[in-house]
């Protein structure tokens, strides 16, 4: 349930998740825990930062950490998917052949990009060793929080009652409610 979601990750002192809405939940981290983005093949972290700017914002007081897959060979993707899951089969064959080859998804306006959604869906094989190396890495410079002055304080307070709503608005949308 969204609750028990809540609670677990109010406990957390690490959240570990692939790029994508659900690290929204580590505004419900406490105070100087590490968020760890994962990002796949040709996913550049330095272009996709609202969670590295979450993290960065005052009073936040979390640890942002990205790791990226460079190994090809440790990605699966999906040619045939429909488009909107990071399909390409429907585009013109140079196209594909240009997008199957790419090794960095170029800058570009949201969502409806053939090549980043088909990069952005692939599935990743996690090379646990370098991430266990970015983890070492990022660990040493984590700010100690009781060594640093505070500016302001902003943080959500403890979670009560947490309920979360979904109804269809079209066959195309759909609303989420969180209280």
């Amino acid at each position: 349930s969204f609750s028990s979601i809540i609670r677990v990750i109010s406990g957390a002192s690490m959240l570990v998740s692939m790029h994508g809405a659900q690290l929204i939940t580590s505004l419900f981290l406490p105070r100087g825990a590490a968020v760890v983005e994962l990002f796949p093949f040709a996913v550049n972290p330095e272009q996709y930062t609202p969670y590295k700017t979450l993290t960065s914002l005052p009073g936040i007081e979390l640890h942002y950490v990205s790791w990226r897959n460079t190994k090809e060979e440790n990605t699966v993707t999906h040619p045939h998917r429909p488009w909107e899951q990071g399909g390409i089969s429907h585009l013109e064959k140079e196209e594909q052949e240009r997008i199957l080859t790419s090794k960095d998804v170029p800058r570009h306006l949201c969502c409806r990009n053939p090549e980043w959604l088909f990069r952005i869906y692939q599935d990743t094989l996690v090379d646990i060793s370098s991430l266990l190396n970015v983890l070492r890495e990022a660990m040493k410079t984590k700010p100690n929080l009781k060594k640093a002055k505070m500016a302001s304080i902003v943080h959500p307070g403890r979670v009560r009652e947490a309920r979360c709503q979904t109804s269809v608005q079209t066959p195309n949308e759909a609303k989420l409610t969180v209280s």
